[in-house]
C-alpha cells in the first residue's frame, strides 16, 4: 500500500512564524502523499476581541454563536487557511485549501444539546466522508489543507475539532493507503513529566494509556490527542505519532523521536 502522511499543526504552530515556516518548509519537502488539517490558534480571538465578539468555552472548548461562527469562518477558512497554502506554493508545494463543506468532503452534524449548548459546532459523520474525491487530488499531486470547518449539508458552516478532523480523514483513507496519522504541536511528544519536555513516552499502549488517566499524569491538551489517536487505530490507521513540529523529518520516518502508537 502507498504511504500517505495525514499531518495536523496546532494553534501554537502556527501562532509563531518561524516555526510555522520552518514547519512548512519540512512538511513540502516530504516526498510521499500528504494532508495537512490546522487549527486556528489565538488568531480568531484576538480579531474577535477587536471586533467585539467575546469568546466563550466549556472545559476548553469553543461555544460558537452566530456570531462566532461568522469569525471562526473568515478567520480558519480565510486567514489562516488561505496564508498557509499561499507559503506552500512559495515553497513549491501545490496546496489547495480546503473546508469540510468545500467538494462537500466533509459533511458532519450539529452537535445536540445535552448538559452544554456548544452551537454551531459539528461532530463528523466518518462513513460519508468523501475519500475518492480525496484521492483525486493526491492522484494529481495536489495537498488538501483542511481549515477546522465542516459543514450540514442545510447551508450551514460548523465549526469543529482539527484533531477529530485529522483523525477521520485518516480512518476515511486507511482503506487506501498505509496511513500514519501526525499529530504536531510544541510538546515534543507525550510526557511522563508535564514539566520537562525530555520525558518522552517513545511508545503507548492501552495499558499504558489508562496508567497515566489513572495517575492524572496526562495535561488537558494532550487528552483529545490520544482519544482521537485511539480512535483512528481502533477504526484501520496503521499508525499514529504525536510529536514537535520541528521534528517533523525524524516523525515521517522510521526512527521517530515522538510518540508512536500503533495497531
Amino acid at each position: 500500500m502507498e504511504k500517505l502522511f495525514v499531518i495536523k499543526i496546532g494553534g501554537n504552530v502556527i501562532d509563531d512564524k518561524e516555526t510555522l515556516h520552518s514547519f512548512l518548509s519540512a512538511f513540502s519537502s516530504l516526498e510521499e502523499k500528504k494532508i495537512l488539517v490546522h487549527g486556528g490558534g489565538k488568531i480568531a480571538t484576538k480579531i474577535g476581541d477587536s471586533l467585539g465578539i467575546q469568546s466563550k468555552y466549556n472545559n476548553g472548548r469553543r461555544i460558537t454563536d452566530d456570531d462566532t461562527l461568522d469569525l471562526v469562518t473568515m478567520v480558519y477558512g480565510g486567514l489562516v487557511n488561505k496564508k498557509i497554502v499561499a507559503q506552500l506554493q512559495s515553497l513549491n508545494c501545490n496546496a489547495i485549501g480546503l473546508t469540510g463543506a468545500d467538494a462537500n468532503i466533509i459533511p458532519a452534524k450539529k452537535r445536540p444539546v445535552k448538559d452544554v449548548d456548544y452551537g454551531w459546532v459539528g461532530d463528523i459523520e466518518k462513513s460519508k466522508i468523501e475519500s475518492i474525491k480525496l484521492k483525486m487530488f493526491l492522484d494529481n499531486k495536489i495537498i488538501p489543507v483542511f481549515a477546522p470547518l465542516t459543514h450540514d449539508m442545510q447551508g450551514n458552516i460548523l465549526n469543529t475539532n482539527a484533531d477529530t478532523i485529522a483523525s477521520s480523514l485518516a480512518v476515511a483513507l486507511s482503506a487506501d493507503y498505509d496511513v500514519r496519522l501526525i499529530y504536531c504541536f510544541e510538546k515534543k511528544g507525550v510526557l511522563e513529566d508535564v514539566n520537562n519536555n525530555n520525558s518522552v513516552i517513545t511508545n503507548i499502549d492501552r495499558k499504558k494509556w489508562a496508567e497515566l488517566l489513572e495517575d492524572g499524569r496526562l495535561f488537558d491538551g494532550i487528552l483529545p490527542k490520544l482519544e482521537n489517536a485511539f480512535g483512528a487505530i481502533d477504526e484501520g490507521v496503521k499508525e499514529v505519532l504525536i510529536g514537535n513540529a520541528n521534528d517533523l523529518f525524524n516523525n515521517t520516518g522510521d526512527k521517530t523521536t515522538g510518540t508512536l502508537i500503533t495497531a
